[in-house]
């Protein structure tokens, strides 16, 4: 055994040995208890960083301690090989996206391999590989056979100049990302799956305190993320009626304004409705309205999306047109509003400023009535039931001034006192005629009944979540597997010509879908229905498709004629699953009714793909810029920074440690820069640690446990090189107190010490070392991995003050301890425990560290012959007595007052009372 220990040797060692007998391969084994754990695939964009390091090494240390608990135990790895940043590499390189991502898959790999990972990788998947993504095609169409897959318009973000289709994200100040130019709102038909359609079940099996709830392994923070994300709404839907005709002279929308809410106690309240731009209504308005068609084409470069609709500046224009209220039969004023999606429900709400933010928001800047509803009890000169400002039949609701709204005495209030009305959500209606005493809930079941008996509304659920448009007008993705025929519309492919390969030679080049132009994707294509000449669909699919099963083909990935079969049945539903909380909310969404949609084809037999959730925290570092002379920003590598303190020794600021570059030129030392504090390791922002450097520098090992030592697996954990250090010196200590006794231990292993006598300290060696073992299991179990690198530094604490005599018994204690350390350790690092194992022959003795079983705690060894009891004289500690473990409260008296304290203390006086507290003390009181 080596002297030092060497991590470039030690590591490519224990690989070799791993690989030459392919040890992680794992084949289905109906005689063991089977273990599924596996981490979120990556997307292969070049290299890894700290985030996969520590995702994938919580996976390692879950499947190596249960592997030797006896379990079957599959690891798996793939690539989310399609998306958009390999096209925008391919615009910047100018080589196809195929290439570039194959040569990132290539190196990554190389790099998980260098981790010492124990991925079964017979079983890797790239879903840009026509064999995966073949399934994605045939399960399209299946959902097509059954209605889950159709085809509609879709409003879309569209770059004019690029012509493409942007994302939301790529929007940014209404223009595309990359061309500057401003975006489009176009309507374009794309295909959508009925994900609506299984919305009560995705709740029912999320939902915290739900009594079909079956995801009580997920944290609760996701469950709640995706109960919020569904959204379901119970409420009422009911129509505003009007005689608005159109150009061909018929009713608009059959002469019914629909809108929905959930709160029908406030309908009373109405005072204006707004539409969507794309409303009907809106169009017909804007057709004689120049104002109002100008404000619709202004509207098309808003979002799209709840969350921006949130945030923008609320406006609107009046269309001059007058629905009618249902109830009252009152005239209400009809505006439209950038704030109301078409996408969402029917496209025009209902405008209630006394008691909706927004509404009240919209109606103080276009000096529209405000009209009370709702009270909890009558204000004493605040806004009171009946007031002008509250308004009702016979007293019309005033038109508040912009800044202030005035009650009936004519007093002005701030418009922040509007946040009274806003929360009288558990109060009475007011001013609104019948429903005047009644509560929320008894007041909705009242409109609803007065609705329905005009034929106007009902009671109705709602949900926020929307059918997943998964239509994407980009290249480098999953061909959606249609032909368009002049004669028969959009028709399916044969199953018999799946897959429908992506061509991989196509270089984006900004000038739309290089697909449209691809004369070999589309040669030859006829209609599967007349043979006549056709054209391929384009568009391909959104990327959530390809990483809403890939878990399920890594259990029969290379089975051709099935997208799942045998080993689904085995494998399915995942044990462990692991990965970041960004992907809370789309990813296990659509995941989860990707599988309800393959169990309802018979494909599957599990509800949920994912029993247990574990979100691990994110890999933060230092921040560090400056301002260049022309307003751009510059980022600094940590490496190349030093902190200035004040006096209580607070970061104040930075300044350069090493001459930099910069967009000013050459920074020389000394130059202050801004310090920005911690945020997410990013390669823009120059924070990030290459995993490459770190392995070559100190080893997978030192990666792998600092990463586990530093914070529990689901908190945020804070770069810091000084502990990277010291996991490496903690290393360099196990491999030099095994090089120190190599010599014995490895003579040690080769016989049977297990009737060695024990003299005291070895038997308090043991205790230790059982105490540890103990709590570490525990640890193992609840995946505290931190905790149980903790473990392993208190063992070797124990060990080294352990002064060894050379006497069988000794031999022993020392020889088990350390067997304990390396399985306690291994998991976390498995190089160099495996190395140490085979160096001091336990491979030789017991069989290879990877198939080492869990050791057992030997309660036995937590027994103590002597027990140290506190001795007290009339209440004040004197000292101590050492009795033995099983002696009776007669022999701890004794002892007790025959000890050198007492006696010392007593000055001959004869004891009045002893008190025995088993296991703690013993009180004599003289």
């Amino acid at each position: 055994m080596q002297d030092k220990y060497n991590h470039l040797e030690v590591e490519p060692a224990a690989q070799s040995r791993w690989t030459a007998r392919d040890a992680y391969r794992v084949i289905e084994d109906a005689s063991k208890k089977k273990f599924y754990a596996c981490s979120m695939l990556p997307y292969p964009s070049g290299k890894l960083h700290m985030g996969h390091v520590r995702n994938y090494t919580i996976n390692d240390m879950l499947t190596r301690s249960l592997r030797m608990k006896g379990f079957n135990v599959l690891m798996p790895m793939g690539w989310d090989a399609f998306g958009l940043p390999a096209e925008n590499a391919a615009l910047k390189n100018g080589v196809p996206p195929a290439k570039w991502t194959y040569e990132n898959i290539a190196y990554m790999k190389k790099q998980m391999q260098a981790m010492g990972l124990a991925i079964d990788w017979s079983r890797e998947v790239a879903t840009c590989d026509p064999t995966y993504y073949k399934w994605n095609q045939w399960l399209f169409l299946k959902m097509l056979e059954k209605g889950i897959a159709y085809r509609k318009t879709q409003v879309v973000n569209w770059d004019p100049v690029d012509q493409t289709v942007l994302a939301n994200e790529q929007v940014i100040d209404g223009k595309g990302w990359r061309t500057g130019a401003p975006v489009e709102k176009r309507e374009i038909p794309g295909y959508y799956l009925n994900i609506t359609a299984y919305a009560q079940e995705l709740l029912d099996h999320v939902q915290i305190g739900n009594d079909k709830a079956t995801l009580n392994g997920w944290p609760d923070k996701v469950r709640l993320m995706q109960e919020n994300w569904i959204g379901k709404s119970e409420g009422v839907r009911f129509a505003f009626p009007h005689d608005i005709q159109g150009a061909d002279g018929q009713l608009i929308g059959d002469g019914k304004m629909y809108v929905f809410t959930t709160r029908a106690d406030t309908i009373m309240g109405v005072t204006f409705c707004a539409v969507a731009a794309e409303h009907p209504l809106a169009l017909h308005a804007a057709a004689s309205n120049s104002a109002l068609a100008a404000f619709l084409e202004e509207c098309k470069s808003g979002g799209t999306t709840e969350a921006e609709i949130a945030t923008q500046e609320k406006k609107g224009v009046a269309t001059g047109l007058f629905v009618t209220h249902p109830l009252t039969g009152a005239k209400v004023e009809v505006w439209v509003g950038n704030y109301v999606l078409m996408s969402y429900g029917d496209g025009a709400v209902m405008g209630v400023p006394a008691h909706d933010e927004r509404d009240f928001a919209f109606a103080l800047k276009y000096d529209l009535p405000i009209r009370q509803v709702v009270s909890l009890a009558p204000a004493a000169g605040g806004f009171a039931p009946g007031s002008s400002v509250a308004g009702s039949d016979s007293s019309p609701a005033t038109k508040p001034p912009t800044a202030s709204v005035v009650d009936a005495g004519g007093k002005s209030f701030d418009a922040s006192a509007w946040a009274e009305w806003y929360a009288t959500k558990d109060g009475v209606c007011v001013n609104s005629g019948e429903l005047d005493g009644l509560n929320q809930k008894a007041a909705v079941t009242k409109v609803a009944e007065l609705l329905a008996a005009k034929g106007l509304g009902e009671k109705k659920t709602t949900w926020r979540l929307r059918d997943w448009g998964v239509s994407r007008q980009r290249y480098w993705g999953t061909p959606i597997p249609i032909i368009h025929c002049d004669e028969h519309g959009a028709v399916p492919v044969p199953e018999k010509d799946l897959p429908v390969v992506l061509p991989q030679d196509c270089i984006p080049d900004g000038s739309g879908n290089p697909l449209h132009k691809h004369e070999g994707f589309h040669a030859g294509v006829t209609c599967p229905v007349c043979g006549k000449p056709a054209r391929r669909e384009t568009d391909t699919m959104d990327t959530f498709v390809d990483s809403s099963w890939y878990f399920m083909r890594y259990c029969d990935p290379t089975n051709s004629e099935k997208m799942v079969a045998e080993g689904a049945d085995y494998w399915m539903p995942m044990d462990q699953y692991i990965g970041g909380i960004e992907h809370a909310i789309l990813h296990l969404l659509y995941a989860r009714f990707w599988t309800k949609v393959m169990r309802d084809l018979g494909l599957v037999k599990v509800d949920e793909p994912f029993s247990k959730l574990l979100t691990q925290g994110m890999v933060l570092n230092h921040i560090y810029s400056r301002r260049t002379a022309k307003g751009g920003k510059d980022y600094f590598w940590p490496h190349d920074v030093e902190h200035v303190l004040d006096e209580t020794g607070k970061v104040v600021g930075a300044k350069l440690k090493n001459e930099a570059d910069s967009g000013d030129g050459r920074l020389p030392v000394g130059t202050a820069i801004d310090y920005e504090g911690v945020g997410t390791m990013s390669k823009s922002k120059n924070n990030g640690v290459d995993p490459q450097d770190l392995i070559e520098r100190y080893g997978a090992d030192t990666a792998r446990l600092y990463t586990m030592f530093t914070a529990p697996p689901e908190v945020t954990l804070e770069w810091n090189d000084s502990a990277v250090e010291g996991s490496y010196r903690f290393l360099r200590r196990v491999w030099n107190f095994a090089f120190k006794h190599h010599e014995l231990l490895r003579s040690a292993t080769g016989q049977d010490l297990s009737q060695a006598a024990l003299c005291d300290s070895a038997k308090a060696l043991r205790r230790e070392m059982h105490l540890v073992l103990k709590q570490v299991g525990y640890d193992y179990e609840r995946m505290q991995y931190n905790t149980v690198v903790s473990g392993c530094m208190k063992l070797l604490n124990a060990l080294e003050d352990f002064k060894p005599d050379g006497s069988p018994g000794d031999t022993a204690a020392l020889c088990e301890g350390v067997s304990l350390l390396m399985r306690m350790l291994y998991p976390a690092c498995p190089h160099i425990t495996d190395e140490i194992w085979q160096q001091l022959g336990y491979a030789q003795a017991v069989g290879e560290l990877l198939d080492a079983p869990w050791p057992t705690v030997d309660e036995s060894a937590l027994e103590r012959d002597q027990i140290e009891l506190m001795l007290q004289i009339n209440g004040k500690l004197r000292g101590s007595i050492l009795v033995r473990a099983s002696a009776d409260k007669a022999q701890i008296e004794a002892a007790a007052l025959a000890s050198e304290a007492f006696v010392k203390q007593a000055a001959g006086a004869a004891p009045k009372k002893v008190i025995v507290v088993p296991g703690r003390l013993v009180n004599i009181v003289v």
